[in-house]
């Protein structure tokens, strides 16, 4: 499966169990780990946990089975792990917190070579 398919299978879901806020962050060109961060809002520890479940057993249902997920029920953040995608979902104040948006969307500053001499 394309990643980019496997991106359109997760925001739907995200989408269709009343995530709130999506946000796609494409991360290509600033880490090697992933393609793309999918970040959303849920209401309360549970939806978050549902959120991750849904979206994971629709990638397996797509041939793509998780890597892993992180937090459960009592956690404000849980984390789901597709290789190419993750998604991250969280509280309002957890994402308000960890501001991820803010720290993914700074450039890196380029290398420079030195100069052998």
């Amino acid at each position: 499966m394309q990643t980019e398919e496997l991106l359109k299978i997760v925001q739907d879901v995200l989408d269709e169990r009343k995530g709130h806020y999506i946000t796609t962050l494409d991360v290509r060109d600033k880490t090697s780990f992933t393609d793309y961060m999918v970040l959303v809002t849920g209401t309360s520890d549970r939806h978050l946990k549902s959120l991750c479940d849904y979206a994971a057993e629709k990638a397996k249902e797509n041939g793509v089975p998780p890597l892993g997920i992180e937090g459960d029920i009592g956690s404000d953040w849980v984390l789901l792990d597709l290789g190419d995608v993750i998604v991250h979902a969280m509280t309002a104040q957890a994402r308000e917190f960890y501001q991820l948006e803010k720290l993914w969307s700074v450039d890196r500053p380029k290398e420079t070579a030195q100069a052998a001499g």
